[in-house]
């Protein structure tokens, strides 16, 4: 529970708050440079997933979300074994989905707003992203090494 308390609630607050100054200070007309051919600030709309894929099926990722949303919540409250990985991951995913879900259910898409040029071959620019977009990507990430760590150190348990 402290999980959802001090990570999952603290980084969904940013998330939102975030976005509703985008929304207030950003036209999606005029993007903000702040490291001129590296960062912007933009204002986005994504009526779709990761990278804009799958576009307008608003109420098909509602409904993922939602059951997405159930199965965070239950692992994080029903823990067995202490495992910071663990908990962590399911903390920031769970940030990650309440914030998108959010936009969807406020406004049938969701905002992004940071704006990456990485200058490399199909990442030029990097697709928009958002607060809840870094929590979900960090989530998977730290999953990663967990089951990457446990196929190494089987007898490890609780780290």
């Amino acid at each position: 529970m402290r999980y959802i308390l001090f990570l999952s609630l603290p980084l969904y607050a940013l998330d939102q708050w975030s976005k509703q100054l985008i929304l207030r200070f950003i036209d999606p007309d005029q993007p903000r440079i702040l490291v001129s051919g590296f960062f912007s600030l933009v204002n986005v709309t994504n009526t779709g997933a990761a990278f804009g894929s799958f576009r307008n099926n608003n109420t098909f990722f509602i409904a993922i979300s939602l059951i997405a949303l159930l199965i965070v919540v239950v692992l994080l409250v029903r823990r067995r074994a202490r495992n910071i990985w663990r908990d962590v991951s399911l903390a920031l995913l769970l940030a990650g989905i309440l914030g998108n879900l959010t936009d969807r259910l406020l406004f049938g898409h969701v905002i992004d707003f940071l704006l990456f040029d990485l200058h490399v071959p199909y990442a030029h620019p990097w697709p928009a992203f958002n607060v809840a977009d870094s929590c979900i990507s960090i989530a998977v990430v730290l999953f990663l090494i967990q089951s990457l760590w446990k196929e190494k150190h089987p007898a490890a348990t609780g780290t």
